[in-house]
């Protein structure tokens, strides 16, 4: 796999997308994406951060964020006694001091029995700790850290999404509808638009006659009988049978509304 900053570089530019963009959309600062894409990573905060932030990046991207996270554990992460070593690791030619063993002492069992129970309590506590905090590590004493950073990015993630669908949502309520009828039988129809003009001024469809396509964003039909077809930017909307002239409300963004009686256009 090419190098990891080469990569999220490569993929940002082949998208065209500046680096304010990236910083708008993840929450995470410039100088933080530009120390992912140059691998410096004594300028991040730490290894939780750096795991966090590249799995951030890598989704908005749409690269694969899992395989990015696992490589850069692989290339930079060296466990040692169940955490990561940290950045830069240890000077070359220098070896760890190793720790003097001493020499225990008899104790009494009394007082080591309740030092075991604390510790049995404290240990269950961060292991609850950590079933509550979700994308929590293993280890119960990087639980905290490690929670923190990726429940932002997920509450990132979402308020992202809810934006963009509330964008599509506008848009479709926005913009400018097809409508067209379709007879199955013969059917009255008085089609007029949002400002009251007539467009079908109350003609008499037989079976098999279609109207033409109009493009606007509100419309107001009546329809004599059932026996038509509505549709409406190509999808095709039943009428509900009724003894009685029945009328609809087509609007952008929304699904044909039946008109009460008092409601219904007249082309007359």
């Amino acid at each position: 796999m090419p190098d990891i900053g080469e990569t999220l570089r490569e993929a940002r530019m082949r998208r065209r997308i500046d680096m304010a963009e990236v910083e708008s959309a993840t929450k995470i600062r410039a100088k933080y994406l530009r120390a992912l894409e140059n691998e410096e990573w004594g300028l991040l905060p730490g290894p939780t951060y750096v795991k966090t932030f590249l799995r951030s990046y890598a989704d908005y991207l749409e690269l694969d964020s899992r395989r990015i996270v696992d490589e850069y554990k692989r290339r930079y992460e060296h466990p040692r006694g169940g955490e990561a070593a940290p950045f830069g690791g240890l000077a070359p030619g220098r070896a760890q001091p190793r720790r003097k063993r001493r020499r225990r002492r008899p104790a009494a069992f009394g007082p080591v029995l309740v030092v075991g129970a604390l510790i049995v309590v404290l240990l269950g506590a961060l292991f609850a700790l950590g079933k509550l905090w979700p994308g929590s590590s293993a280890t119960p004493g990087a639980s905290v850290a490690t929670a923190t950073p990726t429940a932002q990015a997920q509450a990132h993630h979402r308020s992202a999404a809810a934006k963009r669908r509330a964008a599509r949502r506008k848009a479709a309520a926005t913009a400018p509808i097809h409508v067209r009828l379709a007879a199955t039988g013969d059917v009255y129809v008085c089609l007029v638009s949002a400002a009251g003009k007539p467009l079908v001024a109350g003609q008499t469809l037989r079976a098999g006659q279609r109207t033409a396509t109009f493009k606007g964003k509100r419309f107001r039909v009546t329809l004599g009988t059932a026996a038509v077809r509505m549709l409406v930017n190509g999808k095709a909307y039943k009428v509900a049978a009724s003894s009685n002239p029945i009328g609809y409300e087509l609007r952008s963004g929304h699904k044909p509304r039946r008109l009460a009686s008092a409601q219904l256009p007249a082309c007359a």
